[in-house]
């Protein structure tokens, strides 16, 4: 079972190429990490299978479905979770971390006794449970993120996207972050998790990666796939044997 097929996929910001006739195929239940420098085309290949972006050219199917389609699209919306780059970014600054969580809960339509059950478990396993009445808009960037993921992963997806999440975030947050989003895995071992970053630090926790370069890849495998292809002693001089 297949979680994405990308064939030729290209994408234009007026003159500047995002994405250059790529193609990729990921299984499901796997976290894949998207790993290059800013301006690869990461966040526009993200958006694009999470829906929030229009397909310019070229075929994209997520968990079975044509996302050209808008019908298809709509239908998925219920099974795919969005973080996109920047702290809080799906947040309102000036409501509770509770009523974060639950505006995005009622969005997706589950009832209230269900709403209360999946908060009360994720703000435990975020360590968020001793702060549900404080504004998100004054939490740290690290609990900012935590509280972020709350939100994404309050209707139980399937496929789990983080657009750099931990960018701006302390060394030790981003710690508490990975083995939050290993714990939550463990729970639901069929999720798929995608993740885009530029830390090569962190491209090791990941089953497989994808090297980008200017809107292409350049290789994709498990993390000592990729060194003893390029019989590099880190992914990072691995990426820069790729390139």
């Amino acid at each position: 079972m297949t979680a994405l097929t990308i064939s030729h996929l290209t994408h234009r910001y007026g003159k500047t190429l995002a994405l250059d006739d790529l193609s990729l195929t990921l299984p499901r239940g796997l976290t894949v990490g998207l790993i290059g420098p800013d301006g690869v085309g990461k966040s526009t290949l993200l958006a694009l299978i999470a829906g929030v972006r229009r397909i310019q050219s070229g075929e994209l199917h997520v968990l079975g479905g044509d996302m050209r389609k808008p019908a298809d699209r709509q239908a998925l919306s219920h099974r795919i979770a969005y973080m996109p780059q920047g702290l809080g970014r799906n947040l309102y600054p000036t409501l509770s971390v509770y009523e974060n969580i639950d505006f995005h809960a009622r969005l997706f339509g589950l009832e209230r006794r269900e709403r209360r059950a999946r908060i009360a478990r994720l703000l435990e396993a975020t360590g968020l449970a001793p702060f549900p009445d404080r504004a998100t808009g004054k939490l740290s960037g690290g609990m900012k993120q935590k509280a972020s993921l709350c939100c994404a992963l309050v209707h139980d997806p399937e496929l789990l996207i983080l657009d750099e999440p931990t960018t701006g975030v302390d060394p030790l947050s981003r710690q508490q972050f990975w083995a939050l989003v290993e714990g939550l895995r463990r729970e639901r071992p069929g999720m798929t998790v995608i993740v885009s970053t530029a830390y090569m630090d962190e491209a090791g926790r990941f089953e497989r990666l994808v090297a980008m370069d200017a809107g292409r890849v350049l290789a994709q495998g498990s993390p000592a796939s990729l060194m003893e292809r390029t019989g590099a002693a880190s992914l990072e001089e691995a990426y820069i044997a790729l390139l």
